[in-house]
C-alpha cells in the first residue's frame, strides 16, 4: 500500500466586497498578488496559488498594477496561478440563467485570455447550490464540483458541524433533475482545513495530527485535500518549508505542494464503488434551519427588484432585439460583454444577497443604473432598425404608426401604453421657444383620433393626454438635430398578441372623441368592489379588505386572499429572526379605504388603501444584544410599544381576455426591525410546492425535515412559486421578490415584500442602517389561477414568467419596408407549453442562439424555428453536441439552439 498523498492548495477565498467596500477590499488584494507574484518568481517549490475560481480578481489587480501583465500572463500560462472557470463567484438562486451562462462564458475567456482555466466548478461559499448545477457544468465542459455549503451545517464565523451529513465520504456523485452526474467534493472542513500551517515542530505536529485526522474522517481515497487559506488571508510564503517539516514529522505521508486540477485527476483514478448520491438542489435541508442563508433573499428587497429590472432590460431586450434585428458583424458583442461584467460584479454572493455594509450596495445601485443606461441605448437602437423595416406604408396617408413589441415568451392580452410622436418643430426652422408655442398650441387642440389595425379596422383604444417637450436626433453621420415634439399618451388593447412578436397600429384623426376607456359600454366591475371577468371574479371586503377570488376554471373560491402580515425581526442581513413577544399585525385588523381607480370594459383597478398600526422599531435590547455580537439563536429583544401608522396602497387590476390578477402596493417605510409578507391562503391539498429556480422548477417539500428547528422554513424563487392538487392551483407570480414560505395553516403561500434589519451579521459587529429601507417602497406581483391539466399548470407558469417583462413600443412614420405589420422573430411549436425561453443572443461566431430549458420533469414533442429554419443544438461554449434537435425536450433538459448567422 503506497503512502497518502497530502495535497496542499494556497488559495485566499477573495469577497470581493462585503464586511468592506470594493476598493478598500481592493487595495489589500494588490498587496496579496503583489506577494504571490514574488513568491512564484522566487520560490521553485511553490507550485501554485489558487484565484478562488474567479478570473475577476485579474481585471481588479492589474487595474492598479498594468505594468504587471506580462508576469500575470507567465504565471498564468506556467500553471502558477489558477484562474477561473468563472468570472466571479456568483450567488447560485438569486441571479438569471443567463447571468449562470455569461458568467462562465466570460470566465473561461478571461482565463483563457491570460493563459489557462481552472477545469472544476467551485463553489466554496455560495449559500446554497442549484439542483442544476450538474448539467450546467457538463454543459460548460465540466465533470467536476468543489463546494462548501447545503449539506453540511455551517454557522457562524465558518465554524463547520456534522448535522445530519449526507455522505459517508467528502467525495460524492451528484445526479441533477435530468441525472447529468459529476463528481461532487465538498469541503467537510470548510476551505481553511490547511490554513496557517505551522513550521516550528512541535505546533505542526500537533496541527497535523488534527488535521490529518479530520480530512482523512471523510476522504474516500488516499488523496487528502488540505485548502491553505481562508477569507481574505495572506498568502502564506513560508507554505514549502513548512510541508518540507510535515515531510519529516509524517513520513508515511506524500506532502505535495499542488492544485485542485491534479488532486482531481488523483481522486479520480482512485474513487471507491460505494460513493454516496446526492440529487438535486443543496441547501442544507438536513440541518436544524439557522444557517441556510436562504433569508439573504429578503435582504435589502431593493436591490432584487433592481436587479431583475436591469437584467430583464439585458437580457429580453436589448440583447434578444440586437440578435434578432442587427446584421451579420454590426451586433455589439463588445458592447453586450462589457454590460454583463457590470451586471456580474452585482451578482456576487455577497453583493446580491444584500448582506454587505452599506457603501457596497450604494455602489451597486450606480452599477445597476450603468448597465440600464447601456442596455436602454443598445435596445433603442435594435427596436429603431426593427421597427424602420416594418411596412407601415399599408396604413393610410395622414395616419401616424406605432408598433407594439412583445419580447416575452407568452402571449399577452390587456392595455399597453404608448408614446406616438404627432410632429415636430426643428430648432433650425425656428427659435426654440417660438417653435415650443407651435407644438404646444397642437397640443392644446386635443385632436380627436382613433387607433386602427393594418387592415383599417378600429381597435379599442385612446388617447389619454398630449404632452411637448425638447428631444433631439443624433444621427451616425451628421451633426444633432435638436426639436420640439408634440407627443400622443395611448392606450390600446391588444388580445392575444403572440410571444416575440410585433404587432403595427395607427393613430388616425377623428372628428369625433373617443370613449372606449372613458365612458365604456360595459365594465369590469360586476357588483360592489367586485373585479370579474371571464376567468375570475374577485370581491374585495369593504370590513378587512382581504379579496375572495373565484377561479371559474375549477369553480373554486379561495378566501382571505392577499392580506399583508408585519411582524418584528431581531435578525441580521442573513437571517430572519422574529422578535421574542411573537407580535404580528394584518393589514385586516382594521378596516379599509376601497376606491375605484379605474372602470372600463377592458380594465379595471381597486385601490385597497390599508393602516397597519406597528411598533416603531425593536427594544434597546437588540441594540446590546448586536453591538455583544449575540448570535441571533439566542436573541431575546422585543418590539417597542411606541407605535406608528404604515398606509399601504395596493392597486388590483383585472383585465379583459387576461388571467392575471395584478396588485401594485406602495407605501412609505418608516419603521425599523421588521417584516411585511402577503399572504395568499390556498387550501390545496399538497405536501409539495413548485417554485422557479435556475433552469428548472424544483419541488419541493411544504415542511422541513425532522431535525429542523428554525420556526419559519423560507425558500427562494425566480417568476413564480405554485400550489396544486389533482383539482387545480394558483401560481403566484413576481418582480423582484425572491423569498416564499408555505405556512402549514391552509398551505398559504407567504411573499416578502421587505425586511428591514440594521447589521450585517456573520463574524463580527457591522452596523447597516440603509438595510432598514426607509422610505417608499413598492412590490408587484400577480395571481394565475389554473385547472388540474398540466399544460393548464404550465401555461401559467409562462403567464408568471412573462409578468414582469413589459411589451416595448414605438411611434414612426409611414414608410416602405421588407417586413409585415406583424410577425414573430421566433416561432416555438410546443403544445405542452413546456420549454421556457431564457435568452436570445447571438455568439462569438454571429450565429443566433435561443436557450432555455424545460418547466416540467416529462418529455414533451417540441419545435424551435427562426425563418422556418431548425437550427442545431449546442452547449455554453458553442460547441455542438450529439443530439437531434428534432428530440423531444427532455426532463428537465437545459436545450441551446444554434442557428447559422446565413439562416
Amino acid at each position: 500500500m503506497g503512502k497518502k498523498k497530502v495535497f496542499v492548495v494556497s488559495h485566499s477565498h477573495w469577497d470581493r466586497e462585503w464586511y468592506m467596500p470594493f476598493e478598500k477590499h481592493r487595495l489589500r488584494l494588490v498587496e496579496l498578488l503583489d506577494e504571490v507574484l514574488d513568491l512564484i518568481d522566487t520560490d521553485p517549490k511553490f507550485n501554485s496559488f489558487q484565484l478562488d475560481g474567479q478570473a475577476i480578481i485579474i481585471d481588479d489587480y492589474l487595474a492598479m498594477r498594468p505594468e504587471n501583465q506580462p508576469r500575470i500572463e507567465k504565471a498564468v500560462a506556467a500553471g502558477k496561478l489558477r484562474v477561473g472557470p468563472f468570472y466571479v463567484l456568483q450567488d447560485d438562486f438569486l441571479i438569471s440563467p443567463e447571468s449562470h451562462v455569461k458568467d462562465f462564458q466570460i470566465g473561461r475567456a478571461t482565463a483563457e485570455k491570460y493563459g489557462n482555466m481552472m477545469g472544476i466548478g467551485y463553489f466554496p461559499d455560495t449559500f446554497g447550490n442549484m439542483g442544476q448545477t450538474p448539467q450546467m457544468l457538463k454543459l460548460a465542459g465540466l465533470d467536476a464540483v468543489a463546494f462548501g455549503r447545503g449539506v453540511k451545517p455551517t454557522g457562524l464565523n465558518n465554524q463547520v458541524s456534522d448535522g445530519n451529513f449526507e455522505s459517508a465520504y467528502s467525495e460524492m456523485n451528484w445526479v441533477g433533475p435530468d441525472q447529468s452526474q459529476v463528481l461532487g467534493i465538498l469541503f467537510a472542513n470548510w476551505y481553511s482545513n490547511g490554513n496557517e500551517v505551522p513550521v516550528e515542530k512541535a505546533e505542526a505536529k500537533a496541527y497535523w495530527l488534527e488535521k490529518l485526522a479530520d480530512v482523512e474522517r471523510y476522504a474516500s481515497t488516499d488523496n487528502l485535500l488540505m485548502m491553505n487559506g481562508v477569507d481574505h488571508q495572506p498568502v502564506q510564503k513560508d507554505i514549502t518549508q513548512a510541508l518540507a517539516v510535515a515531510q519529516e514529522l509524517f513520513p508515511d505521508y506524500e506532502f505535495i505542494h499542488s492544485n485542485l486540477d491534479d488532486y482531481l485527476a488523483a481522486v479520480k483514478a482512485d474513487l471507491p464503488a460505494d460513493l454516496s448520491t446526492i440529487n438535486g438542489e443543496l441547501t442544507s435541508q438536513e440541518t436544524d434551519g439557522w444557517y441556510t442563508l436562504t433569508n439573504t433573499a429578503s435582504s435589502r428587497i431593493y436591490l432584487k427588484q433592481e436587479n431583475a429590472k436591469v437584467q430583464r432590460q439585458l437580457i429580453n431586450e436589448a440583447t434578444q432585439l440586437a440578435a434578432v434585428t442587427t446584421k451579420t458583424n454590426q451586433y455589439p458583442q463588445a458592447q453586450l460583454t462589457y454590460a454583463w461584467k457590470l451586471l456580474l460584479e452585482n451578482q456576487i454572493h455577497d453583493s446580491i444577497t444584500g448582506c454587505s455594509v452599506d457603501p457596497v450596495h450604494r455602489e451597486m445601485m450606480t452599477r445597476f443604473e450603468k448597465v440600464s443606461q447601456i442596455a436602454e441605448a443598445i435596445r433603442d437602437k435594435a427596436q429603431a432598425s426593427l421597427v424602420a423595416e416594418i411596412n407601415t406604408a399599408v396604413f393610410p396617408a395622414e395616419t401616424t404608426p406605432f408598433v407594439v413589441i412583445n419580447p416575452s415568451g407568452s402571449s399577452k392580452s390587456g392595455v399597453i401604453k404608448a408614446e406616438v410622436e404627432l410632429d415636430r418643430a426643428l430648432f433650425k426652422d425656428g427659435r426654440p421657444d417660438a417653435q415650443f408655442a407651435k407644438m404646444q398650441l397642437i397640443a392644446q387642440q386635443k385632436r380627436h383620433y382613433v387607433v386602427i389595425d393594418a387592415d383599417g379596422q378600429e381597435v379599442t383604444g385612446e388617447i389619454t393626454g398630449f404632452t411637448t417637450r425638447f428631444d433631439a436626433d443624433l444621427p451616425t453621420d451628421r451633426f444633432r438635430v435638436p426639436y420640439i415634439g408634440v407627443y400622443a399618451q395611448v392606450e390600446v388593447f391588444v388580445k392575444d398578441l403572440a410571444a416575440f412578436s410585433w404587432q403595427t397600429f395607427a393613430l388616425k384623426q377623428v372628428d369625433r372623441a373617443l370613449t372606449y376607456f372613458n365612458q365604456p359600454q360595459s365594465s369590469l366591475i360586476s357588483a360592489n368592489h367586485t373585479l370579474e371577468n371571464q376567468y375570475l371574479k374577485v370581491a374585495v371586503s369593504a370590513v378587512d379588505g382581504s379579496l375572495n377570488i373565484l377561479d371559474k376554471k375549477t369553480q373554486k373560491t379561495y378566501q382571505r386572499m392577499a392580506v399583508i402580515e408585519d411582524t418584528g425581526d431581531m435578525g441580521n442581513e442573513y437571517i430572519y429572526k422574529e422578535t421574542a413577544d411573537q407580535q404580528r399585525i394584518y393589514s385586516t385588523d382594521q378596516a379599509p379605504r376601497i376606491q375605484i381607480k379605474r372602470d372600463t370594459e377592458k380594465v379595471a383597478t381597486i385601490e385597497i388603501i390599508s393602516t397597519l398600526s406597528i411598533p416603531k422599531q425593536a427594544t434597546p435590547q437588540l441594540a446590546y444584544e448586536q453591538r455583544a455580537v449575540i448570535d441571533i439563536t439566542h436573541r431575546q429583544a422585543t418590539r417597542s410599544s411606541e407605535l406608528i401608522d404604515l398606509e399601504l396602497h395596493t392597486l388590483v387590476t383585472l383585465e379583459a381576455d387576461n388571467p392575471v390578477l395584478k396588485f401594485d402596493v406602495t407605501y412609505d417605510n418608516q419603521a425599523l426591525d421588521h417584516r411585511l409578507r402577503a399572504l395568499f391562503p390556498t387550501g390545496l391539498a399538497t405536501t409539495e410546492n413548485e417554485s422557479e429556480s435556475i433552469f428548472e422548477v424544483v419541488k419541493r417539500p411544504n415542511q422541513p425535515e425532522k431535525d429542523w428547528q428554525n420556526p419559519t422554513n423560507p425558500q427562494r424563487q425566480q417568476a413564480f412559486v405554485n400550489l396544486h392538487d389533482d383539482q387545480g392551483g394558483v401560481t403566484v407570480a413576481n418582480d423582484g421578490l425572491n423569498e416564499y414560505e408555505i405556512l402549514p395553516k391552509n398551505n398559504t403561500i407567504a411573499i416578502t415584500l421587505l425586511r428591514c434589519v440594521g447589521e450585517l451579521g456573520d463574524w463580527g459587529y457591522f452596523l447597516t442602517p440603509e438595510a432598514q429601507c426607509q422610505g417608499a417602497q413598492h412590490a408587484s406581483f400577480a395571481l394565475i389561477f389554473h385547472n388540474e391539466q398540466a399544460t393548464d399548470r404550465l401555461t401559467s407558469y409562462q403567464l408568471a414568467r412573462a409578468f414582469a417583462i413589459p411589451c416595448l413600443t414605438q411611434g414612426t412614420t409611414r414608410h416602405t419596408g421588407n417586413r409585415p405589420t406583424a410577425d414573430t422573430w421566433l416561432t416555438i411549436q410546443d403544445s405542452a407549453q413546456a420549454f421556457a425561453v431564457t435568452g436570445v443572443e447571438r455568439d462569438q461566431n454571429q450565429d443566433l442562439v435561443v436557450r432555455g430549458y424545460n418547466l416540467d420533469r416529462t418529455a414533451h414533442p417540441i419545435q424551435v424555428s427562426v425563418n422556418d429554419a431548425t437550427g442545431d443544438l449546442i452547449d455554453f461554449q458553442s460547441q455542438p453536441i450529439a443530439q437531434d434537435c428534432q428530440t423531444p425536450l427532455q426532463n428537465a433538459e437545459i436545450r441551446s439552439y444554434r442557428f447559422k448567422a446565413n439562416q
